[in-house]
């Protein structure tokens, strides 16, 4: 009776399997070639990939289609033998006295050691008609694709996740509610086990699973990291994986950068041999649910260290956008949109994986007419006589999005440099034009400063919408303002103000009032003033809404008490506080105590500060040869109370003379100044700014 109970147990078992098995159609395509004996068909199949991807699945499927064949099975689990090649063969001498016999071995990562006896001395001896197919973790050795015999008799296969629709089926097997699909599918990102996972928490979890909050709970994140990821060999080794569960792609750099103290060359060859770990162009990468699995985490174990962990990422990643050779700086951009978007919320703006690759190219000429086809299809006419507008004007703004496999053209934008506005540009872009008017309303930009517009994120599929194309607008973006010199105001204009308002407040942008903007325009501003608040003032507000771990609000333009002064307020602030040198009030009240400029050089006593900015400005003049007279002039004259026909005198110079040496003087320190004001900071040329 036991007997009976056990088969008929073992029939429920291999009819549930093959009830819940979806998706790896190729893979059994192949089989049934190989089990078919088809020519060409391999006669041994390696499938390797991360744990919880399906292979003892796939394999127990292999066996019931060997069944249905006809032919004999022998399973083995190598977690349940010895591992040793007594062992082996007898767990597999079935195989010799069959000859159609079907192999199937599981967790072959754990025969590593005696991989070479079973290539070189274990097959060869099996009867002509079996098929062999081992599943691991681990790619096999290449010494197997190095004999020549065995590059004819072996397919290796690398198992994937599993598509959208693969996915969906499987969550629809284990009973989910299709409403729910879309959260447990944008979690899981294709990986089975996870799959499973979500589906069974998400039918014991009462909260809602919201297409863009929705987290898995902790034991799903605990399960994942223990079965496919394991315990890491050290401290340095998990703090490696904390890094990597982080960022978009590791490098060796980047691990030296993040773990100063630790051995980066050897922390990254171990993370590139894991079986989690995907290498790629840029770098090393875990599967997209490891990732999460891994930074939600170390977010939760240590919080305190993964922020630090994120500033020091953070900050190296802004540097390489603003200093490294473009191609890496854009590589830098995409990576701090990375690193700042690891916040549910933010799920919802970013382009799904799953709609192909898509890469960006500078503009061609050839590119312009399909361009304005593409406007023209996308968003009328009057857009399209707009972009041609811009593409005679200023061709080098425009960037094209391409699929990486067909090279078609998805959408292009542009990022518009406009310093003054013109009669036929205010005509042919209204909206370019109101930007203008808008930010020159608040504060407007100073000679030798400029607004960055981003303008045209047309798309042939997603207009306005979130893509893949969309992600490299958004890296267009950072890289533009972080690279930007003399930018006063950027601006982004949306068709969709609604939708991306989160996430602009997020980034650090506001919408401006817009009492001359017409009903029928259907399109929003958002704008950030760089001089009321630099690079590392933005990017430690984003640091701080995302470690907040709170979606940002809305609000309006950000309230400061620095002043963004013109080159005549500046001039003449200059003026007076030399005037005021030699009077302990007489700084008190100066516009440039509000500017920022003084307030990055302050430590709490900005009158201290501005008197230090000036003395570094006059000083200037001492170091060169050419200017040292006019250095004599000027702190003769301020740092005396005697009249200027007297400090002429003392000079020895006719008073003429003296007053033009002395207008000189003040023409360089006040161009010196406007110049740190302008870049933000004190440069260190070793020649003053002007010729004297």
């Amino acid at each position: 009776m036991a007997k009976e109970d056990s088969a008929v147990l073992a029939d429920r078992l291999a009819s549930a399997r093959l009830q819940y098995f979806v998706g790896r159609q190729r893979e059994l395509a192949l089989f049934r070639r190989a089990a078919a004996g088809e020519p060409g068909a391999p006669t041994v199949v390696v499938l390797h990939g991360p744990g919880g991807i399906g292979k003892s699945a796939l394999l127990q499927r292999f066996a019931a289609e060997a069944h249905a064949m006809g032919r004999p099975v022998v399973s083995v689990d190598a977690r349940t033998i010895d591992r040793s090649p007594s062992a082996f063969e007898a767990a597999t001498a079935e195989v010799f006295v069959q000859d159609n016999a079907v192999l199937l071995v599981d967790d072959f990562e754990r025969y590593r050691d005696m991989e070479e006896w079973i290539r070189d001395r274990f097959l060869p001896r099996l009867p002509a008609g079996a098929l062999v197919v081992v599943a691991g973790r681990l790619a096999p050795d290449p010494l197997w694709k190095a004999d020549l015999g065995w590059s004819e008799l072996l397919q290796v296969v690398p198992l994937r996740e599993l598509g959208p629709a693969d996915s969906a089926a499987l969550l629809t097997s284990q009973s989910v509610d299709p409403a729910s699909h879309a959260a447990l599918l944008r979690f899981a990102a294709g990986h089975p086990l996870a799959l499973r996972l979500a589906a069974e928490a998400a039918a014991h979890d009462n909260t809602s699973t919201d297409e863009v909050f929705w987290a898995p709970l902790r034991t799903v994140v605990d399960r994942l990291l223990t079965h496919l990821v394991g315990r890491p060999p050290s401290s340095a080794h998990r703090r490696a994986l904390e890094v990597c569960g982080h960022v978009a792609d590791t490098t060796e750099e980047l691990l030296r950068v993040a773990l100063p103290d630790e051995d980066a060359t050897e922390l990254f060859a171990w993370l590139r041999q894991l079986s989690f770990m995907k290498s790629g162009p840029f770098g090393v990468c875990p599967y997209d649910v490891v990732r999460d699995a891994l930074d939600s985490d170390f977010r939760w174990r240590d919080p305190e260290r993964y922020k630090a962990m994120h500033r020091t990422v953070r900050r190296h990643l802004v540097e390489r956008v603003r200093e490294a050779p473009e191609k890496e700086a854009l590589r830098a951009a995409r990576e701090f949109n990375h690193i700042v978007s690891r916040a549910q919320w933010l799920r919802e703006f970013q382009g799904d994986p799953a709609e192909g690759a898509v890469h960006e190219q500078p503009m061609r000429p050839e590119d312009g007419p399909a361009l304005i086809e593409l406007t023209r299809r996308v968003e009328g006419e009057h857009n399209a006589r707009v972009v041609a507008h811009w593409l005679q004007r200023q061709p080098e703004a425009f960037h094209v999005h391409r699929r990486c496999d067909t090279g078609q053209l998805l959408g292009f934008m542009a990022w518009l440099r406009i310093d003054e506005l013109d009669d036929e540009t205010r005509a042919a872009d209204p909206v370019t034009a109101e930007a203008w008017d808008l930010v020159s309303a608040m504060t407007p930009p100073r000679q030798g400063e400029h607004l960055g517009v981003a303008r045209f994120m047309v798309h042939e599929e997603n207009h306005h919408r979130p893509s893949r194309s969309w992600d490299l607008v958004r890296m267009r973006i950072v890289f533009e303002l972080l690279r930007a010199k003399h930018c006063a105001w950027s601006c982004f204009v949306s068709a969709e103000p609604k939708f991306w308002a989160p996430l602009m407040t997020y980034m650090g942008m506001f919408q401006p009032p817009r009492q001359t903007v017409r009903a029928d325009r259907g399109y929003g501003l958002f704008c950030h003033d760089w001089r009321a608040a630099r690079v590392e003032e933005w990017a430690e507000g984003i640091d701080a809404r995302l470690l907040g771990g709170a979606p940002a609000v809305a609000a309006g333009k950000p309230k400061s008490r620095l002043t963004s002064l013109s080159r005549e307020e500046s001039d003449a602030a200059v003026r007076e506080a030399l005037r005021g040198w030699l009077d302990p009030g007489g700084l008190a009240d100066n516009p440039l105590l509000r500017s920022r400029l003084v307030e990055d050089l302050s430590e709490g006593d900005p009158v201290t500060a501005l008197r230090d900015l000036i003395c570094k400005a006059v000083q200037r003049l001492n170091a060169h040869p050419r200017t040292r007279h006019l250095y004599e002039v000027l702190t003769a004259t301020y740092h005396s109370t005697s009249t200027q026909e007297a400090v002429a005198r003392k000079l020895n110079l006719a008073f003429s003379t003296y007053r033009r040496h002395l207008a000189r003087a003040l023409d360089e320190v006040r161009e010196t100044v406007w110049d740190w004001e302008v870049h933000g900071r004190i440069r260190a040329e070793q020649e003053p700014p002007q010729g004297s």
